[in-house]
Parts: C-alpha cells; structure tokens; sequence
C-alpha cells in the first residue's frame, strides 16, 4: 500500500504543473460545437511522412502560449491529408482520392491545403465561422509567428462578431 502511494506521489511529481494540452477537434465536433459558440477554425493539414510536420508536432504544438491562445479562441482540427476515411463537414460528403498505388490525397485535404494550384505540407487553413478560408499558409511555422497570426485573425470583424457568445 505505502509503495503504491509513494509510486503515485512520484508520478504527480513528475507531471509538470500548469500542463496544458492541445484541444483538437474532429469536423464533425467543430460543426456541432460551432453552433452554440461560433470560434474561427485553425486546420493543420499533414501527412505522416511530412518531417516539417512532425517537426511542427514535437515543438510549435508543445508550446504553452499558442496552447492557450489555440484553446481559448480557435477550434483547432488536424487533417491527415492522406487519410482514407469518408469525412463530412459542411453539408459535404469528402472521400479519399487514389492517385497511384497505396497513395492519394483527401479531398478535403485537396480542399483546404491548395494554393496557386499546389499542394504541400504542412498547410494551415484558417476559416471563419461560415467555413470560408481567411488565411492559408503552406509553411513550417516557429510558434511566435502562428501566434502573430493568430493574433491578426482575431482582428477581423468577422472574429470579434461571433466569439463574444
């Protein structure tokens, strides 16, 4: 009994205070959710094999100031851009698209992440509370500078006339 307190105590030590996590939503969640507390919606369309993307995973998503600017104003989803399940969002039925053999491209993904006719990861998509594109970047991106645009989205009209709920 004592060395499964002691065992637990350790562990409660070793959880860094002030630990936040990264809320991340489905499509699915951010229409339902979007009803009753319209937020701007931030898209991080990746592949697994994107070392940019991973790169993004392991640094600018651990860092606490964008957690908290993500949680508190955006709905944050992640897309794998070459997941092959059926996704609805929007009243529209999106499915995987096979471009050769064991590989293809979502076309939501295909949606969301082109620009000047190009695809590339990872890409940020940012939409408003209609799910139209606001802002779209095909980049690696340090925190600070997703925080700064972050901090330009919330100054749009649109921004500030539905996140007051």
């Amino acid at each position: 009994m004592k060395k499964s307190i002691f065992i637990l105590f350790l562990f409660m030590l070793a959880i860094p205070s002030g630990f936040t996590q990264l809320k991340t939503y489905s499509f699915e969640e951010v229409e339902q959710l979007s009803v009753k507390k319209p937020k701007p919606i931030v898209i991080f369309v990746h592949t697994n094999w994107c070392k940019y993307c991973k790169m993004m995973e392991n640094t600018t998503f651990k860092n606490k100031e964008l957690i908290k600017e993500l949680n508190a104003n955006f709905y944050f989803v992640e897309l794998d851009a070459e997941n092959n399940s059926d996704i609805t969002f929007n009243k529209h039925i999106f499915k995987y698209k096979p471009t050769g053999q064991k590989t293809g491209v979502h076309e939501l993904a295909t949606a969301l992440a082109t620009i000047n006719g190009q695809i590339a990861y990872p890409t940020f998509s940012i939409l408003d509370v209609d799910y139209s594109i606001l802002f779209q970047k095909q980049s690696y991106l340090k925190p600070k500078d997703l925080i700064s645009i972050l901090e330009r989205i919330k100054e749009f009209p649109i921004f500030e006339d539905n996140t007051s709920n």
